[in-house]
């Protein structure tokens, strides 16, 4: 088995695993400080700023009896002189594990290519595969299991909904992804995925009898020069109270946060009984212990 493993995409698990890592983070989270992780080293660089990626990972790392060293933009000599290839030899040679969080998916690739520890990929423009992992151990912990669940994906086709389609794949839900026509994913690219996903225009025609409902915020980092334009092109996929009426009465409301209230969603709604946004965003610490149990105690 290869000894360093990453995980840049759900892809990178298979269905038994992702089902096997839920259930640790369920666990580890009635039994918060372990010593799993004892001496081990977690660097995490930081070239897009995050509040729930730095202190889950970082309360994670030091609950289970480890260290994290945080490294931003100004902290490190990647990109400025440095390779990627050369940053990710020499902290391999350092650390035990590095998390990436980095605009360009293509960075993590490099830094796998040549790091001789883990990489995790704490978000990049393609994917958000942590957010998923949360995301997944939530429903299990409120409903049980996803399988043949409905999920409707409203808003823009971002990074965190492309984690949604392997989630979908993997764990096999429906998903209905509910985007103006020239936001969408490239449905070709996603040929495999035709029997479990589908795409649309109509957010009410996407939440219609849905388990469970996420949305975003309509202009991620990098995306502010587009900002007021995306106001107007997503103006009708708010996810509001009325909205959350044509799903199942129990459904449930995720959304990875930051908010931007009274634009992607209600202050009604993601404030109301169905939101379980915060517990969501406290499985972040919970969800990444499991993966870094699962990378590092190999």
């Amino acid at each position: 088995m290869n000894k360093h493993r990453h995980f840049l995409t759900l892809k990178d698990l298979n269905a038994d695993e992702f089902r096997a890592l839920i259930a640790r983070a369920i666990t580890l989270k009635k039994t918060p400080y372990l010593k799993s992780l004892e001496n081990k080293i977690l660097a995490m660089i930081f070239e897009k700023p995050s509040t729930r990626t730095r202190v889950s990972f970082e309360t994670a790392m030091a609950q289970l009896g480890g260290h994290a060293i945080f490294l931003n933009n100004n902290d490190c000599q990647m990109g400025r002189g440095e390779t990627v290839e050369d940053s990710a030899r020499v902290l391999s040679q350092m650390v035990d594990a590095i998390m990436l969080r980095t605009g360009a998916h293509r960075n993590l690739e490099l830094f796998a290519s040549n790091a001789t520890v883990p990489i995790i990929n704490g978000l990049s423009d393609s994917d958000h595969p942590c957010q998923l992992l949360a995301d997944m151990m939530t429903y299990f912990e409120q409903r049980g299991d996803i399988k043949g669940h409905s999920v409707a994906w409203v808003g823009d086709s971002n990074n965190v909904c492309r984690s949604y389609i392997d989630a979908s794949l993997l764990l096999d839900f429906r998903l209905t992804i509910a985007s103006p026509q020239n936001y969408r994913i490239d449905y070709m690219q996603q040929a495999q995925a035709e029997h479990a996903i589908v795409m649309t225009s109509d957010p009410y025609a996407a939440v219609k009898d849905a388990d469970l409902v996420v949305t975003d915020v309509w202009a991620s980092m990098g995306q502010e020069v587009e900002r007021q334009k995306r106001l107007r092109d997503f103006q009708n996929y708010q996810v509001t109270v009325e909205l959350m009426k044509c799903a199942k009465p129990d459904a449930l409301f995720m959304h990875c946060l930051p908010a931007h209230r009274g634009e992607e969603v209600t202050s009604e709604v993601i404030d109301g009984a169905q939101s379980v946004v915060w517990e969501e965003a406290g499985n972040r610490l919970h969800a990444q212990k499991a993966l870094l149990e699962l990378l590092l105690n190999r």
